[in-house]
């Protein structure tokens, strides 16, 4: 909890069920609204992917932002995952409350199944794009398929391998009208059924380690090409991660483990 000191601050290690592993966020449990410029810097003094901000309303939800270190996104699974986690393991909520969570991308809410965490996210499915000659120039490789959301470019490429071994250019990835680029294939040599990177340099993140936001848009492109509703998923960054993916409807849930790591205090908190 907030000390009188400063403000408390959790590091969560997210999709994985161990330390140094999943994807990193910071997350903060405000005692008051503060304004846009601090969290901003704390996410560039935090300087991990996203770092999360939360604030209690009367009726026991949680307003919720994620800051990366450059800018304020709109949605963001990881961090999520990891404020629900703080959020149970710290005593706000009870084991056997949901949290609810008021974003940019509307109410999102959080359970805990067992040792899993169930994120409910909207749906985002990708429309056939055009192949942008520097996409391609990019990646380095042919992909399969391109499509578009609002923010991303969904690629599916070969191989598993390839998405393993693809070392993209990011300075002309960062050039491209999107906030990021989501590859993928179909998982060939492991018990996954997709795996996936991605790539965001736009927002100040060349390559972020677990993206469940991006599983949003995975989920019914893999729906529609493999003919089913779940999957176990792969994202195959240096760290990697572990998602579960259910199609609902036009909402994705979401499966994860979290680890805390780190907890600390900001001393102007």
């Amino acid at each position: 909890m907030t000390t009188e000191m400063g403000q408390d601050i959790f590091q969560v290690d997210a999709f994985t069920n161990k330390p140094f592993a999943g994807n990193p966020a910071a997350v903060c449990v405000l005692p008051r609204s503060r304004d846009d410029g601090w969290m901003q810097n704390i996410a560039k003094e935090m300087n991990l992917s996203e770092t999360a901000f939360l604030l209690r309303q009367d009726d026991g939800s949680y307003n919720l932002r994620w800051f990366t270190p450059a800018t304020e996104v709109p949605l963001c699974g990881h961090a999520t995952l990891a404020s629900a986690h703080v959020l149970w393991e710290q005593g706000y909520l009870q084991p056997e409350e949901t949290a609810r969570f008021h974003t940019l991308s509307g109410l999102l809410t959080a359970k805990r199944i067992g040792e899993w965490i169930e994120l409910d996210f909207p749906m985002q499915v990708p429309a056939a794009s055009e192949i942008p000659a520097d996409l391609m120039k990019a990646l380095g490789t042919k992909p399969k398929y391109v499509g578009e959301t609002h923010r991303n470019y969904l690629v599916e490429l070969d191989s598993e391998e390839i998405v393993s071994n693809l070392q993209p250019d990011f300075s002309l990835l960062k050039t491209l009208p999107v906030q990021g680029v989501i590859v993928t294939s179909q998982g060939t040599n492991s018990e996954y059924d997709f795996v996936s990177r991605y790539f965001a340099p736009n927002v100040g993140i060349d390559e972020d380690p677990v993206t469940g936001s991006a599983h949003c848009c995975l989920a019914p492109y893999w729906r529609d090409r493999l003919g089913k509703d779940n999957f176990l998923a792969y994202q195959a960054s240096a760290r990697g991660g572990v998602i579960k993916v259910s199609c609902q409807g036009d909402r994705v849930l979401l499966g994860g483990q979290a680890v805390l790591v780190l907890r600390g205090e900001l001393v102007d908190g």
